[in-house]
């Protein structure tokens, strides 16, 4: 799938380092083809690789669910698909830049750098210098004005 995985890693957390496989995909990939889950990554033989690799590409045909997919109904082809590696980055970033180009609200949150699935800004979420913050000034002046009004006392 165009990652390298650890060998010593079980089969099932192995697979969860590739993108776009999470840890109920795996399981449910590695149940699927009937490879023991106790088994070591590098220990398997081709043929299991491959077996994998097929299962991971279309998981349709060996009888993984639908709602383990990342990509369901998909707007351009309607089919129930999942998506891994650089096609998953690939379509997620052509779904930002469709959602900026129609100007949603998602698109125009994206496109400002803002939070967008309605979490709270007044407090999180800043980036950059701190604005409108000069306490040390402040503080600093108000201790020299008070030094002068005792100096005159």
């Amino acid at each position: 799938m165009g990652t390298d995985v650890d060998g010593t890693k079980k089969v099932a957390f192995g697979l969860s380092k590739i993108r776009g496989v999470g840890h109920n995909y795996a399981q449910a990939v590695v149940k699927a083809t009937r490879i023991n889950p106790d088994a070591r990554m590098g220990s398997l033989s081709e043929g299991e690789l491959s077996k994998l690799e097929d299962a991971i590409r279309d998981p349709a045909k060996h009888g993984i669910p639908s709602r383990l997919f990342n990509r369901r109904k998909d707007l351009d082809s309607g089919r129930d698909m999942h998506l891994v590696g650089p096609d998953l980055a690939l379509r997620t970033k052509a779904d930002l830049d469709l959602m900026k180009d129609i100007r949603s609200w998602k698109g125009i949150r994206h496109s400002l750098g803002l939070k967008v699935r309605g979490q709270r800004t007044r407090t999180t979420g800043r980036s950059g210098k701190a604005v409108g913050v000069k306490k040390k000034v402040l503080m600093e002046a108000a201790r020299a004005a008070e030094k002068k009004g005792e100096e005159k006392k």
